[in-house]
């Protein structure tokens, strides 16, 4: 029980800090471009793709077949390239459920941690802190430096993106290893 409500004071600390981040700073924004002449751009998407919501990769190459990489080198010489995500108008961003999605995958991740510094609770709370950080820092590295090495993703975003987990992290490993150094009430 305690390890669970450490893990859930984690996810609450960590989920204020990534709302503070995305909605008070400048850090949500960094790494992002607007597009010129972006009613044309959404006109020719919207008249190629149509109602399908998807992940589109572009130019497209079959790598399953012998020549995909192939084709995709000679592709890239003379046509941009890159990946984006579509959803056709009329599609809802559905904040409440992405916010409530967003804070069980954060508590989820402090579970995961709160577990892990359990079997350290002799520790001091900075070591239990830094376990927790460490996480972080690894969970930041996961996906946001392979969207940077292999799909181009801006340097500026990556290193936001990265920050803010260690950030998080922090957030999360402080109210962790407060709750877990705690001494069990007598009973």
């Amino acid at each position: 029980m305690r390890v669970l409500i450490a893990g859930i004071l984690g996810g609450i600390a960590m989920f204020i800090w990534t709302g503070i981040a995305h909605t008070a700073t400048p850090l949500g924004q960094i790494g992002f471009s607007q597009m010129h002449d972006e009613g044309a751009v959404l006109d020719s998407m919207h008249g190629s793709l149509g109602n399908k919501s998807g992940l589109y990769f572009f130019p497209w190459a079959d790598m399953n077949q012998p020549d995909g990489m192939e084709k995709r080198a000679a592709a890239v010489k003379v046509h941009p390239w890159g990946w984006m995500i579509y959803h056709p108008p009329g599609t809802d961003m559905a904040m409440g459920p992405s916010m409530i999605a967003e804070f069980l995958k954060e508590t989820v991740q402090s579970i995961i941690a709160a577990f892990l510094v359990s079997l350290m609770v002799p520790l001091g709370f900075l070591m239990r802190m830094g376990a927790v950080t460490l996480i972080g820092v690894s969970a930041g590295l996961a996906t946001n430096a392979s969207y940077l090495i292999w799909y181009g993703f801006p340097l500026d975003y990556t290193l936001v993106q990265i920050f803010i987990e260690i950030v998080g992290a922090v957030a999360a490993g402080a109210a962790i290893a407060f709750w877990l150094g705690r001494r069990p009430a007598a009973r």
